[in-house]
Parts: C-alpha cells; sequence; structure tokens
C-alpha cells in the first residue's frame, strides 16, 4: 500500500474534451489498474492498432494524464499514468457547451463501465472465497441534504479514502490476500429521477 495520498488531477475543460474519447478513456484506465505498459501491448490488450494507441496516449499526455517512463529501450516506449486519480466540478465547463457535452459523455461512459464490472462479478463471484462474497455488493443510502452538507459527505468520503489507501496491512498473510476492489460513490437529488 501506498503511504501518501493518493495522486490527483483536476481537470479542466481542455482536458475533460481530450479524455472523452472511448479509447482514451479505456487506455487511462488500463494504465491505473495494471501498471507501465507499451503502445503495443496496450494496443493488443485492447483490441486496437499500436500507430492509434501511440497517438491517443501523446493526447492523453498533451493534458498532464499519461506520461512517458524511463523504462524504455531504442524507440519501445513506457507509458505509465501520471496519477491515481482525476476529478472536475461542472463550474470548470458551465460556459463551455462542448465541455458539458465531454462531461456528460464522461459521466455515461464510467457508469457503463462500472455496469460490465459489476457485470463480470456478479458472473463469477461464486468461484470466490467465502470472506471475499460475504463483503463485496452493493448499498444504497437516501440523506437530506443540502449541497453544502453533501459536500461535507464528500469530503468525509474522501479522507476516509485515502486513509484506507495510505494504510498497510498487518501482516504478509494480509498482503497475500490484498485484491484491487472497486469503490464507486454517486450521488444525486432524487428529484431528478421522478
Amino acid at each position: 500500500m501506498n503511504a501518501q495520498p493518493p495522486s490527483n488531477i483536476h481537470l479542466d475543460a481542455r482536458a475533460l474534451k481530450v479524455l472523452a474519447h472511448p479509447l482514451r478513456t479505456r487506455l487511462l484506465a488500463a494504465l491505473r489498474m495494471d501498471g507501465p505498459a507499451t503502445a503495443t501491448a496496450l494496443a493488443e490488450t485492447l483490441g486496437t492498432n499500436t500507430g492509434a494507441t501511440s497517438y491517443h496516449l501523446r493526447r492523453l499526455a498533451s493534458v498532464g494524464l499519461v506520461e512517458e517512463t524511463d523504462q524504455g529501450r531504442g524507440r519501445e516506449r513506457w507509458w505509465r499514468a501520471a496519477t491515481e486519480m482525476h476529478n472536475w466540478t461542472e463550474r470548470d465547463v458551465a460556459d463551455d457547451p462542448q465541455g458539458r457535452a465531454a462531461t456528460d459523455w464522461l459521466r455515461r461512459a464510467t457508469l457503463s463501465w462500472f455496469l460490465d464490472r459489476y457485470q463480470a462479478w456478479l458472473d463469477t463471484q461464486a468461484s470466490w472465497p467465502l470472506d471475499w462474497q460475504d463483503v463485496s455488493g452493493g448499498s444504497d443510502f437516501a440523506l437530506s441534504l443540502t449541497p453544502a452538507r453533501l459536500a461535507a459527505f464528500q469530503a468525509e468520503f474522501q479522507a476516509m479514502f485515502e486513509r484506507y489507501h495510505a494504510a498497510t496491512p498487518e501482516t504478509d498473510d494480509a498482503e497475500e490476500s490484498a485484491e484491487t476492489v472497486l469503490i464507486y460513490l454517486h450521488t444525486f437529488p432524487v428529484g431528478a429521477t421522478k
């Protein structure tokens, strides 16, 4: 585990428009989940070609989302995610119709990616140890909050995430049983869904 808070980048409208592309979001996710890779390896994993992969990696690098490592030799270039997370607010794109379209696309793509991942878990959960089956799942909660109180809730959630991110396993056994766990938090007013 990492003793540092997770690295984060706040995306402006330009970065959001660059990221709002199917292959670019998949490239960034692959680098964050699986670690550094070459364009060739990423193209093979994602079922695309090396030229397109290299182009889109350079576009992501132009807004600080990915960067080259010093692992490569000769023409072989290795890439890594520049940060572990990113964020933005709707204020960042309030006066930019293309930026608003980008954030809408990104939110919908994230939801679709989550549904695919969660479906894959449901399809395979019976093959996992019962300890994992017992603690995996979903919950929903309803609270009556103002925007300011919701912001405070999100800040507390972020602080809790950072504590767990920085924690180290107690024993070698704990390290061996550790798995990457996806955690999603979606907050929105119920009035939007009536």
